[in-house]
């Protein structure tokens, strides 16, 4: 469990995002200077998802990182716990098979996905040991998972200045789009509080998937995390 998320309870977390959904992926090109778009791209290339294969996309929002999928053939499946993003995302794309769902308590059968995958939301979920069981509960044997989220910067003085972004720059920057600079603060500890680049390839090994591997994108800001459930 990581420290952030025993500060707010998941129905207030949901809450939250409730709040910022309609201007969310504004204020995420925003205050990520449009890198967001480049990572959600490299996620999908990293998943290697087939015409009509079946993946699950959790904390998928208002489906932004469903979309590509989606045009590209897959049958992928929205899965978010905040109705308030679903809702959005139902309303820009009706085809999508938008989910309400917790990922810690997946309303999914065994070995429904061949591959399954997170964006920026893992650090959120209020039990990270249960959700990689549970995603490791839904995916194939042999299928695959793929983690974006934010990371530790590989370089030590560029580390301490994005900290300091963090904390005092993207509430204040997000507030001004959003009116709520308060859910953004709760966000930025929540990447302070999460587990570096070995420590959540450590969690993932932990909860059963193998041949665990990552890999560093805009020196360390994000970091893929790619693996397979066994055989």
């Amino acid at each position: 469990m990581s420290r952030a998320s025993l500060e707010k309870k998941p129905h207030e977390v949901a809450s939250m995002f409730d709040g910022i959904a309609r201007r969310y992926d504004l204020t995420n090109d925003l205050i990520s200077l449009g890198q967001d778009r480049r990572w959600r791209r490299l996620t999908v290339d990293a998943i290697g998802a087939m015409p009509g294969e079946r993946v699950l996309d959790l904390a998928a929002g208002t489906g932004a990182s469903s979309e590509p999928l989606a045009d590209a053939g897959v049958r992928v499946v929205p899965c978010d716990f905040s109705i308030g993003m679903l809702q959005v995302g139902k309303q820009r794309r009706p085809d999508l098979s938008f989910t309400a769902g917790d990922a810690t308590h997946l309303p999914f059968a065994d070995e429904s996905f061949d591959a399954v995958t997170i964006s920026f939301g893992l650090r959120n979920v209020v039990d990270t040991p249960a959700a990689l069981a549970e995603m490791l509960r839904v995916t194939r044997p042999g299928g695959r998972i793929v983690i974006c989220e934010f990371s530790d910067p590989t370089w030590a003085p560029f580390r301490v200045v994005y900290q300091n972004y963090l904390m005092r720059a993207l509430p204040k920057v997000a507030g001004l789009v959003t009116k709520d600079a308060g859910s953004y603060e709760y966000l930025a500890e929540s990447i302070r509080a999460w587990p570096d680049q070995v420590g959540l390839a450590t969690l993932m090994k932990d909860a059963g998937w193998r041949d665990v591997a990552y890999r560093n994108v805009s020196g360390g800001i994000v970091a893929l995390h790619r693996a397979t459930r066994p055989r």
